[in-house]
């Protein structure tokens, strides 16, 4: 038979756990705009009923129940979501970098605009173009020493915001290795935590849901793979482990990351960004533009020598070349060959950018041999960084070559023809006439539609990049809604669980304060006879 106050025992479990149902949803409301809380929920059970046993069964018809009980708080969560979830955040976080980057490159480039490297490079051929009708003319002499250097400048400045921009990728993958450093530390941690309190039989849910956002947010820089264990996360990058319960293992910085690119094993994220940006996007346009600074000044190109030319003594043909003479018929000169002086028809040579052109003409005090453009550093290869205008011209435009004819006497001293215009005028003709080839030796075409060429492929790289950014962000988005849908806070629903709890504990309230009263009608108005 049960106690007479068995009741009583039920109605207050009932009322405990109701009250632990309305904390929780309590908890719940507090933590709806909390950024990475999930949905608790309090998983509520039949206690274990009243079993009256006699010598072969029960004494009584049936098991008396003895109310209701709380089995536990859970998080309602789906980690199939969460794995989904951080490998989109990764994708996203890649391209969002790889689409940053490229905006910056196209900044840098600034094509198409009226300040951009085409409009500096259509400037340095007009004044070749306005000098060659008066090859004297001081003005027009020093325009064109000016639009050379406004070249240079372009190519040295361009060349600088490659090298601030790398340097800027590589200064984040520092301080993204610090942060990816954090995290783990930081995860370590809760892992020791949740273990300990776990171990106790508690439920470290909020700890659970810190850990869980640090694993988001982690999951924005790099791939990882998360496995839940006894000890607690498990995090790892291409199958090394950074995270194994309390341990965090190899010190992440800027040469792990570079090794785990190379390797294979960084796939995703921010930092796979960087370093496939800096690799890849600007290294390529840094070569393209030192390629470019190499061709105008020393790529090969051809050109046609007008007839009756006076070369300096001494120049040989590059490659095979031919003479056409004025009856049509053609002499082949073959590489190393040395140029006749006068030419007596057109000579169809290569040269070695324009500073081989400029080396076979006259500057107006009749020298010759003189590079135009050189490096920085004598002895260097020119690149962008360090292409400068030949500092003798740059002093005194009166020592660049317009002339191709020049008359010598016996004493050896050389006199330039003045009027001759023919150096001027080829130079002009480099703009869409003559087809160099890179000085490498990999590209032919005008230095044009070399530039025409980087600019297309840097627009479409960005185009093709912002398209993968918006289409991982929706995807992260679409995927973080249906998380959101299974572990996020409703608060209409919150609202109706409030009210089904509240009802429970009002009713469990009511059914304590009914026995209450039978109770005191047992006690107190019972066995009162004979008094």
């Amino acid at each position: 038979m049960t106690s007479t106050f068995h009741s009583i025992e039920t109605a207050r479990r009932s009322l405990f756990t109701q009250t632990a149902a309305l904390n929780t949803t309590g908890h719940n409301i507090a933590n709806a705009n909390t950024e990475g809380y999930t949905r608790q929920r309090v998983n509520m059970k039949a206690a274990i009923p009243i079993e009256a046993y006699g010598l072969n069964n029960s004494t009584l018809p049936g098991q008396m129940g003895t109310g209701v009980e709380f089995s536990s708080i859970d998080r309602i969560r789906e980690m199939f979501l969460d794995d989904q979830y951080r490998g989109e955040n990764a994708a996203s976080g890649n391209w969002l970098i790889q689409s940053d980057t490229l905006d910056k490159l196209e900044a840098i480039v600034n094509e198409p605009s009226d300040t951009g490297i085409r409009t500096v490079l259509d400037n340095f051929w007009k004044s070749w173009s306005d000098l060659s009708k008066n090859p004297e003319d001081p003005t027009a002499r020093k325009i064109v020493v000016q639009t050379a250097q406004s070249l240079t400048d372009a190519m040295n400045y361009m060349s600088t915001q490659l090298n601030n921009l790398d340097r800027d990728l590589n200064s984040n993958i520092d301080v993204k290795g610090k942060e990816i450093q954090s995290y783990l530390s930081s995860i370590a941690d809760l892992n020791q935590s949740i273990f300990k309190i776990e171990g106790m039989g508690d439920q470290a849910n909020d700890l659970r849901d810190q850990r869980d956002l640090l694993t988001d947010k982690l999951s924005k820089i790099i791939n990882i793979t998360v496995l839940d264990t006894d000890a607690g996360y498990t995090i790892s990058l291409g199958g090394q482990p950074l995270v194994q319960g309390a341990a965090v293992g190899a010190v992440v910085d800027n040469a792990f990351l570079n090794n785990a690119y190379a390797s294979g094993d960084l796939k995703a994220g921010e930092a796979y960004g960087m370093l496939f940006s800096s690799n890849t996007y600007v290294a390529d346009y840094k070569k393209q533009l030192d390629d470019m600074a190499n061709t105008i000044a020393n790529g090969e190109v051809q050109v046609t020598i007008p007839s009756g030319s006076t070369l300096p003594a001494g120049i040989t043909v590059l490659k095979d070349s031919e003479i056409i003479n004025p009856d049509g018929t053609k002499t082949t000169l073959l590489a190393g060959a040395t140029v006749p002086i006068p030419l007596t028809g057109d000579l169809k040579t290569t040269v070695k950018g324009l500073n081989g052109l400029h080396q076979l003409g006259y500057a107006l005090d009749g020298s010759s041999g003189r590079d135009f453009f050189t490096a920085s550093i004598a002895g260097e290869p020119i690149t962008a960084a360090n292409l400068r205008l030949n500092p003798v011209i740059a002093a005194d435009p009166t020592l660049f070559a317009t002339s191709l004819r020049a008359t010598t006497d016996s004493d050896g001293k050389v006199t330039v023809i003045k009027g001759n215009n023919a150096l001027a005028l080829l130079f002009s003709n480099m703009k869409d006439n003559n087809t160099f080839t890179t000085a490498n030796g990999t590209t032919t075409g005008t230095v044009g539609s070399y530039l025409s060429s980087m600019v297309g492929q840097l627009g479409i790289q960005s185009q093709e990049a912002a398209r993968q950014a918006s289409n991982s962000d929706y995807l992260v988005d679409q995927v973080n809604s249906r998380r959101q849908s299974v572990s996020g806070v409703s608060l209409d629903e919150e609202m109706s669980n409030m009210l089904v709890f509240q009802h429970a504990y009002s009713a469990a309230a009511r059914f304590m304060t009914t026995y209450d009263e039978m109770l005191d009608k047992l006690i107190n108005s019972t066995g009162t006879v004979g008094r």
